[in-house]
């Protein structure tokens, strides 16, 4: 009887996620936002709680991060992100300043502590990857000049993830600075290596991995990522960083074969994810939270569109392709839960998972439209300055009076 409860219940959410998805594709936004109001719905407090498939959802919810962080990295080879780190370091220290300060400064003005703090930075920091590549090939922006200085900032933060997720996974545990610092050696130390690795002999991993079989080629990938994922976990680094070094030290045939492969699991357990983040969210506690999550997502916004401004000038691009990057960058998605996640599974602040469910909604709504509407809307302000200069009237001074003075 709990089979079968449990196989009706986790059949629902999967129709229900299929039909949330196409509702989505066919007005052309992204499905993210429906997947978390879904959750919300049949969460604690929603409208119809689930029972039986909960602690299942979980596991695949586990494995959509997995999963999710394997195709970033499938995305980028070894060398390509080692070009990047040189050429556009500069543009990712200021994206870290202007967008992960204001999360860290409004987590201590709620009094939530220096973890919460660290944790919300992150939150407000990362762009949503997938929601961005989406927008700009609906945009046909994906050939602009503009957009390689996007995609750069977008590779300087999912590399700088490699470093944040395990400082947040021992801040959250309770780890002290030791065994943090411990932590954190052993993530960065195995990055560095599976780096080198990559460059060094990428061909010869992938040459083992690939196979003509997809039957084989789909065992072998899947299986290495889920080991590795469980090994780095153990170590106390995260899951998510070991799918994520797994997927950059694959390249050629492998990744493009796995990538093909993988994408729809992709897909169905990052929607699964998305649900369960919902699940543990009580829909009763977004009210309190919506104005601080309202204002933090106008102000991270802004900072995103000058982050893009900012990195787009460095590299010479004109002033409305400068706006085009800025606005592209703003929505957040799928790594702003993932980090808010970890909190919440941890107890780290009752009102932080909300806080992020309502920034997320908002801003991978508002994303797609500042994608489309910043450089309009800038190129339509300045030139109305510039007419309005232009017809003002010249201030001419008026003529001094002369006074003549009498012998």
């Amino acid at each position: 009887m709990h089979s079968a409860v449990l196989l009706i219940e986790f059949g629902s959410i999967i129709l229900g996620l299929g039909l949330l998805g196409r509702f989505a594709a066919r007005f052309r936004f992204s499905p993210i936002p429906l997947y978390l109001l879904a959750g919300l719905a049949f969460g604690e407090g929603g409208l119809l709680p689930l029972g039986a498939s909960e602690e299942f959802v979980a596991t695949g919810a586990e494995i959509g991060v997995i999963l999710l962080l394997l195709m970033l990295g499938l995305e980028y080879t070894a060398s390509d992100l080692v070009s990047n780190l040189k050429a556009h370091y500069p543009s990712g220290l200021v994206d870290c300043a202007l967008n992960a300060v204001p999360g860290a400064v409004a987590a201590l003005l709620l009094g939530w502590g220096p973890v919460a703090a660290v944790v919300l930075a992150g939150v407000t920091w990362i762009s949503s990857s997938g929601v961005i590549a989406k927008v700009l090939g609906d945009l046909g922006r994906v050939g602009n000049r503009e957009t390689p200085v996007i995609l750069s900032v977008l590779v300087l933060e999912d590399l700088a993830m490699a470093v944040y997720l395990p400082i947040v996974t021992a801040l959250v545990a309770g780890a002290g600075l030791a065994a943090g610092s411990v932590t954190l050696a052993i993530a960065l130390g195995v990055a560095g290596l599976v780096l080198f690795a990559a460059v060094r002999y990428g061909r010869v991993i992938s040459r083992f991995v690939s196979s003509d079989d997809p039957e084989k080629l789909l065992l072998v990938v899947l299986g290495l990522t889920i080991l590795v994922a469980g090994v780095a976990q153990q170590l106390q680094v995260s899951a998510a960083v070991g799918a994520f070094l797994v997927g950059i030290a694959l390249s050629g045939e492998a990744a493009e074969g796995a990538h093909t492969l993988l994408s729809p699991l992709r897909d169905l357990f990052a929607a699964v994810f998305f649900v369960f983040f919902g699940l543990h969210t009580d829909p009763a506690s977004i009210p309190p939270v919506l104005a601080p999550a309202l204002a933090l997502a106008v102000v991270t916004a802004a900072t995103k569109i000058a982050t893009g401004y900012w990195a787009a000038r460095r590299a010479g691009i004109s002033v409305r392709g400068r706006w085009r990057a800025g606005g592209a960058l703003v929505a957040r998605g799928e790594f702003s839960i993932v980090i808010a996640g970890l909190a919440v599974t941890a107890g780290i602040e009752p009102s932080l998972g909300p806080l992020a469910t309502a920034y997320v909604l908002i801003l991978v709504v508002v994303g797609p439209l500042t994608a489309r509407f910043t450089e309009p809307l800038a190129t339509r302000w300045a030139r109305r300055g510039r007419s309005g200069a232009e017809s003002a009237p010249a201030h001419v001074p008026e003529p001094r009076q002369q006074t003549r003075v009498s012998d």
